[in-house]
């Protein structure tokens, strides 16, 4: 769980610093799906020598950070042919991140590790999804210690971050916002790997 890492903007796709930003709220924008697919289609092209790990973080017993076991869930069932950690029936969460970050080091030959993660926001930000071709810290939001993941990742901003409180704002988030911004995070992915013309491997 991390705080909006961009400024403000009014669109709903800006480049900065290799990275891109897409708004899917209530209803899921097929063009804004293809373009952010294309941004993660590019990044995975240029790494085609690593082996492709999706790692999901986040709870199932709280509503705001079940974002990416929800993801991982719903990839596993689409069958991507890709190693998946952290689903709702094993989550991947701040109490084991590190052993799950050892295992994948130790199970595969130089993997990319492709980060999945709910995070705060402003409120007119809720609802956003964005894509960055660097690390990232977990559990920032929250004051968290945990280590530096993943070489690129897809973050959803599920609600605004209540400095007072933040643990209190995941609790509070819709559990509607949340599965329209994982089955938006799913298309991005199925959609990335569907490109038969484009060999990832």
């Amino acid at each position: 769980m991390n705080m909006w890492p961009f400024p403000k903007r009014k669109k709903n796709e800006v480049k900065a610093k290799k990275g891109y930003y897409m708004a899917a709220k209530d209803q899921i924008d097929e063009r804004e799906i293809e373009i952010l697919a294309s941004k993660v289609r590019w990044a995975l092209q240029h790494s085609v020598n690593k082996e492709i790990i999706f790692l999901c973080i986040g709870s199932d017993r709280s509503t705001g950070d079940s974002l990416g076991p929800l993801v991982g869930t719903m990839l596993k069932k689409e069958k991507i042919p890709y190693p998946i950690y952290g689903t709702l029936e094993e989550p991947v969460h701040a109490l084991n991140l590190e052993k799950v970050l050892k295992e994948i080091y130790k199970t595969h030959s130089d993997p990319l590790v492709f980060g999945i993660d709910a995070c705060l926001g402003d409120e007119h930000q809720i609802g956003f999804i964005l894509f960055k071709e660097e690390p990232f810290i977990p559990g920032n939001a929250l004051n968290k210690a945990l280590p530096q993941v993943g070489d690129l990742h897809l973050r959803a901003i599920v609600n605004y971050l209540d400095p007072l409180s933040p643990a209190q704002s995941l609790n509070n988030t819709r559990l509607y916002t949340v599965i329209n911004l994982a089955k938006a995070i799913t298309k991005v992915i199925t959609k990335t790997l569907s490109i038969e013309r484009i060999s990832l491997t």
